[in-house]
């Protein structure tokens, strides 16, 4: 053989030896691409169940059905449906049923009242309702009429008043909303979506701001009459992250045919920008949203809500993914390299209350069911995004 025959040859090996090598880097790239997205997602699951197993691990007495509980319920809830970790499920069956699957107890109607309280008589207090979310998801995953038998009794009895002032504070919309879009996939009355919109309209005349779209926990904490210590209009986290919350869960479950189901849409994008807008650069929201200086400082239960929130929209094609994902993450980063702690603790959840407390102290060592609840809420958002 000659020397340009070798040549060739030598030539054509090398470039195929070459071609051989790129292919191979391609892959060795691509497979370290999918892995590392799946791995970012495992590392979520991961959070979840050392967050989980934590609260559940150092909670184990089921306590009663109000509002904290249940809250934390619907993210466990949440974080059964993503993980399927049987314990998960045991837990809150445990805890229904340690309640009786009701709410407050009273079965005298003629006493039953809708104002603040923790008493039996409290049945038609939307701080008694939150539970029957829990109990709708139960009743989903093996449906037995008994687990929603209280549910349908309160809503339905309270339906039938012609009262609509039931929602006077924002954290109801969280705690009710839900409930009856769950009560309404159930049943297919077409009362709850009607009544849940009366509600609303009600709820929206005394909280709701049309200029910043927002909602003031309260009629007591409405501009003017009521502002910040720097003369703001005075936005509670909490208070908001509720309302955000509550319009992706009744968005999750409403007809696509429902008469209301573009101004849900609406308010909810309209929100949604509104949050993102008084965010701080670290990530979290402050207690107060629009004065930072009125009770300085990270607090993760608004925080968490607003993520879950966001990241929901985001995931089900409402927000924009491009506007959002900025703000998704800076979160979500606040979420998991402060408020979380190497054990699975939560830390700096403000306390049970109703406003930003300018000098109260909030902590890696502040902790509460609820938050927890926010948190799983956001984190299973995470993985489905993250996926």
């Amino acid at each position: 053989m000659n020397t340009r025959k070798i040549s060739l040859l030598l030539l054509v090996d090398a470039a195929f030896i070459a071609e051989s090598f790129l292919f191979f880097v391609l892959i060795v790239f691509l497979c370290f691409s999918c892995g590392r997205k799946k791995t970012r997602a495992d590392e979520v699951i991961e959070i979840i169940h050392r967050v989980n197993n934590y609260w559940q691990t150092h909670n184990p007495v089921h306590g009663n059905s109000f509002w904290h509980r249940a809250v934390y319920h619907t993210g466990n809830m949440e974080a059964y449906h993503l993980t399927k970790e049987p314990e998960y499920l045991e837990f809150s069956q445990a805890w229904a049923e340690h309640n009786e699957w009701k709410g407050a107890k009273s079965d005298n109607k003629e006493e039953w009242k809708y104002t603040y309280g923790e008493t039996d008589k409290h049945v038609l207090f939307g701080d008694f309702q939150a539970c029957f979310q829990v109990y709708a998801d139960l009743y989903n995953l093996a449906p037995e009429d008994y687990k929603i038998a209280r549910a349908r009794e309160v809503i339905e009895y309270q339906m039938s008043t012609g009262y609509t002032g039931y929602w006077w504070w924002a954290d109801g919309l969280y705690m009710v909303m839900p409930v009856m879009t769950r009560l309404h996939k159930i049943t297919q009355n077409p009362l709850y979506l009607e009544k849940m919109y009366e509600y609303l309209a009600f709820a929206d005349s005394i909280m709701y701001d049309t200029e910043v779209s927002l909602y003031y926990r309260d009629a007591k904490y409405v501009y003017p009459e009521h502002k910040s210590m720097n003369g703001k209009k005075d936005f509670w986290a909490r208070g908001d992250g509720w309302v955000l919350a509550a319009f992706a869960r009744v968005l999750q479950d409403l007809p696509a045919d429902d008469n209301y189901r573009n101004e849900y849409i609406e308010r909810f994008r309209a929100i949604s920008k509104a949050v993102a807008g008084s965010q701080q650069p670290e990530g979290y929201w402050t207690r107060s949203m629009l004065d930072p200086e009125h009770a300085p400082g990270p607090e993760t239960s608004g925080t968490a809500f607003f993520a879950y929130g966001m990241l929901w929209g985001v995931n089900n094609g409402f927000l924009s993914k491009d506007e959002y994902a900025p703000v998704i993450d800076k979160a979500w980063k606040y979420l998991t390299t402060v408020a979380l702690q190497p054990d699975g603790r939560v830390g700096y959840i403000q306390p049970i209350g109703e406003k930003a407390i300018p000098g109260q102290v909030v902590d890696a060592n502040s902790q509460a069911d609820f938050g927890v609840g926010a948190f799983l809420l956001a984190a299973c958002e995470m993985v489905r995004y993250l996926r």
